[in-house]
């Protein structure tokens, strides 16, 4: 990760409320999410505004839905004691800073984003010619560069919008980071520092741009990062006058792929509601087992006597995600040689989905019984995230000419 994007080891991810989740959220998203808040500074948010985008004609199913998939997030183990959980629209900075950034952003670049084209392929029964819907990689931007995010998590299919903050990063930097009074500022904000470590900086510095120390630029940059009483826009100014730039405003974020594969649906395609496909969250267990008895399997073993090919069945892929070794090897050999039937390939997936989800929802029907602790987590988290939000936009409406004192 570069050097600017280190000191902030912040990860922002967000999820669109529009129904219940299923496990595909779940093993694409929320186990990940798990993982990263034990490792990083972590916001995770309601996209309520993204939501919009697609279902500006039905709101009304965003409301619950928002309250539903938050208690889905507490349920999978994300833990508001080290996230930040927070809904979108609750922090109307984004707003302001996606306006912004609009004005500086060339139509083509958002034109070119792969999954404009393809979600308006996909979704061929609702009118996308909006402006919101072409702009919402836009919105992702400011969602981002809002927290100064270091690291977003996404699967390959959106390391696109990454690539594209990034840019928009690097313009708004290009066009703004240059303050008139940048070398002041950046002098006043070593004073900070204590007088020890604002010489140590100033002769790592000198070391640097004089002589091109590459050991000094590290103790610099190590020197900035371990300072605690300098506000984020004085350690990213330092950061700009160590290296001879302006200041870097808004970092340029890295994309950290996901470990999860994809959750195939009943189907054997990727599982997700436009598909059908699913298994919520939230299903009772009798639902579970009927939808997974009921999964097409190889079409080839049309009497219970014929050998199948596991790489053609959807059940096959459920294994990969839940089975172990044995038991793969197990619906190998008994699928080919039709020693065992679709009915009992299937019980160890059955088994093992109901094991898994039957925590998640005793948990979350612990929360459901108390939305008031719910409503006081999303009230905090949402104050914590706009905090950080204002600190952002007061540096942006400043290089922007737009700070009227």
């Amino acid at each position: 990760m570069e050097n600017v994007a280190t000191q902030h080891a912040r990860v922002l991810s967000g999820m669109r409320p529009t129904g219940r989740l299923h496990l595909g959220h779940y093993h694409g998203v929320l186990k990940n999410w798990v993982e990263l808040q034990h490792e990083y500074q972590c916001f995770f948010f309601v996209a309520d505004w993204h939501a919009l985008t697609t279902h500006y004609d039905d709101p009304g199913i965003i409301p619950p839905s928002v309250w539903e998939m938050v208690v889905d997030w507490l349920a999978a183990g994300v833990n508001p004691g080290e996230a930040t959980l927070f809904i979108q629209s609750r922090v109307p900075e984004h707003a302001e800073l996606h306006l912004l950034l609009s004005m500086i952003t060339p139509l083509g670049w958002l034109e070119r984003v792969p999954s404009y084209k393809d979600q308006q392929e996909k979704l061929k029964e609702k009118d996308l010619a909006t402006y919101g819907f072409l702009g919402y990689p836009l919105l992702q931007s400011a969602d981002i560069l809002i927290y100064r995010a270091g690291l977003v998590p996404v699967g390959e299919d959106q390391v696109a919008h990454v690539e594209l903050t990034r840019e928009i990063a690097r313009r708004f930097n290009h066009l703004y980071g240059r303050e008139p009074d940048f070398e002041e500022r950046a002098e006043a904000a070593m004073k900070k520092m204590g007088k020890k470590n604002a010489r140590l900086y100033a002769n790592y510095r000198k070391a640097w741009q004089e002589q091109g120390d590459e050991e000094a630029l590290a103790a610099a940059r190590a020197l900035l990062e371990s300072q605690q009483n300098i506000s984020l826009a004085d350690r990213d100014r330092l950061f700009g006058y160590l290296e001879g730039s302006g200041k870097v405003i808004l970092p340029e974020p890295q994309a950290l792929l996901t470990k999860a594969s994809k959750m195939p649906g009943l189907d054997g395609q990727k599982m997700s509601k436009s598909y059908g496909n699913t298994i919520p969250l939230n299903a009772e267990p009798e639902t579970v087992k009927k939808q997974l008895r009921t999964m097409p399997t190889d079409p080839a073993r049309v009497r219970r006597t014929d050998p199948g090919d596991p790489e053609k069945c959807p059940v096959w892929q459920f294994h990969q995600v839940y089975s172990d070794e044995e038991v793969k090897q197990w619906v190998q050999e008994g699928c080919r040689s039709a020693s065992i039937g679709c009915i009992e390939c299937k019980q160890p997936v059955i088994d093992a989905v109901l094991a898994e989800l039957r925590p998640i929802q005793e948990r979350a029907a612990e929360y459901e019984k108390d939305p008031d602790l719910v409503r006081s987590i999303i009230n905090e988290g949402c104050e914590k995230a706009r905090e950080e939000a204002r600190e952002t936009m007061e540096e942006v409406r400043h290089v922007m000419s737009l700070d009227y004192r």
